[in-house]
């Protein structure tokens, strides 16, 4: 199984406050952009699907099919992505993806003046790919550029950057697609006109633009900017220790795919879900566009989250910090589930913060001590993200038994991220990591 960007190569990469290049601050800084940047285009999702939902007057599972397309790209798209990473290098392949995504949002523009599913479907596909290609190399490059022990706090930092933008999204895409078409502002589910339809359709058109134009101004930063290159000396001893060595003996990384895989079902199907959640009736009874700045609220309790995790997990066991906020997530999807009124859609909402450390922590306990098989274990756990496709099944469940009741799933899934806390995390030490650069020193790293 392909990953990755090489993680012998990515271990063997030179420090960059050792190599002359740009220091550990700045080459965090750079990646927290791109980190921010996929953040905040996968959020605009969020307000989108309500909106297509009345442009296209969809149910609830042909709505969320919107969402699996894009998470199916992460499943179609990663071993490729890993496979261009070798061919072209770590930095070309950021640049590639940030104008794969690009192109992908400007084909939002004849997809909405045509009003046509299929090519939202399409140019959203396009879109994630490219996402997907930055998230294949990024994710496995913060976890091993310092040290080992330290991997956990420094994902969560840059994953709160990527909070930062779905925070933002909302307001965004609130404003500019919600807050200018007739289904946005109405209050409760409406009945549009095809004149009112197609006219909605159009608001789109303006965002998507804007989005076009940051991703390709920031490749051409990106690609003017000195980042370290990954070396490929190391590779041909990387496979020579690879060779014999099985990543099922690895129990952490076995039970932390479908733990990932698991997480992003949850995580999609509250923030996919939110916007037509609390407008209902018995919730909240506001419009989408008010809707969407309370969204904003859940994004930034994560962001927080972030932030707060990566200074818990540098002083704490990073399972025993997933444990806890895994019980927290149940707690309050529980009430969400049950409650209504403004108890249900304020427990909603707080899920963010409890889901805030999920991912990268999951993320650095299933590589640890993985040593030579990190490549193959990173590219897993990357196309374990595809789990968000299987929104679908909730929205399936909003449709045969109501949307509340429909949040039962996403219970059952704080249970499997509190199992894989507990015991599904533990390494099994079936080989010793190795680090072809040798020690490197901790102190530049220590304050970024």
């Amino acid at each position: 199984m392909a990953g990755p960007a090489s993680a012998e190569g990515i271990a063997a990469a030179p420090h960059p406050d050792r190599a002359g290049g740009p220091g550990a601050r700045a080459v965090l800084s750079l990646l927290a952009t791109l980190f921010f940047m996929w953040g905040f285009i996968t959020v605009i999702n969020n307000t989108l699907l309500p909106h297509l939902r009345s442009v296209f007057e969809l149910d609830y599972t042909r709505t969320t099919l919107i969402e699996s397309v894009w998470f199916i790209a992460y499943f179609v798209a990663s071993i490729p992505s890993a496979r261009l990473i070798r061919a072209i290098g770590y930095k070309k392949a950021i640049v590639t993806g940030l104008g794969v995504m690009a192109a992908g949002a400007l084909m939002m523009v004849p997809a909405a003046r045509l009003a046509s599913y299929e090519l939202v479907l399409t140019a959203l596909f396009v879109i994630a790919s490219g996402i997907t290609l930055l998230q294949v190399a990024a994710n496995p490059y913060v976890t091993v550029i310092g040290p080992p022990e330290t991997g956990s706090s420094r994902l969560n930092l840059v994953q709160a950057f990527n909070s930062l933008g779905t925070t933002l999204a909302p307001l965004f895409a609130g404003y500019l697609i919600l807050g200018r078409s007739t289904g946005g502002t109405a209050q409760g589910e409406v009945v549009l006109t095809a004149a009112e339809r197609y006219a909605d359709a159009q608001s789109v058109i303006l965002p998507y633009i804007i989005v076009a134009v940051v991703l390709i101004l920031l490749a051409v930063v990106i690609a003017r900017f000195p980042l370290p290159a990954l070396h490929a000396s190391g590779r041909s001893v990387g496979a020579a220790e690879r060779k014999g060595l099985s990543l099922w003996r690895h129990r952490n990384l076995v039970w932390g795919v479908p733990a990932i895989f698991i997480y992003l079902i949850a995580e999609i199907g509250v923030a996919n879900l939110f916007i037509n959640f609390v407008s209902q009736p018995d919730i909240a009874a506001i419009s989408h566009e008010e809707a969407s700045r309370y969204l904003a609220i859940l994004w930034g309790g994560m962001m927080v989250g972030r932030f707060f995790g990566s200074w818990l997990t540098h002083r704490f066991p990073a399972d025993k910090v997933l444990a806890v906020f895994a019980i927290g997530a149940f707690f309050v999807m529980t009430i969400a589930t049950f409650a209504s009124g403004q108890v249900a859609m304020w427990a909603l909402i707080s899920v963010g913060l409890f889901h805030s450390i999920m991912f990268p922590t999951i993320f650095t306990l299933g590589i640890k001590g993985l040593g030579p098989l990190t490549e193959e274990g990173s590219g897993l756990l990357i196309m374990a993200i595809a789990g968000g496709a299987l929104v679908v099944v909730q929205g399936w469940l909003a449709d045969m038994y109501g949307l509340q009741l429909s949040f039962l799933l996403t219970v059952a899934c704080e249970l499997y991220i509190l199992f894989y806390a507990l015991w599904g995390s533990k390494p099994t030490n079936a080989l010793a990591p190795v680090d072809p650069a040798g020690p490197v020193d901790p102190k530049p790293l220590a304050s970024a």
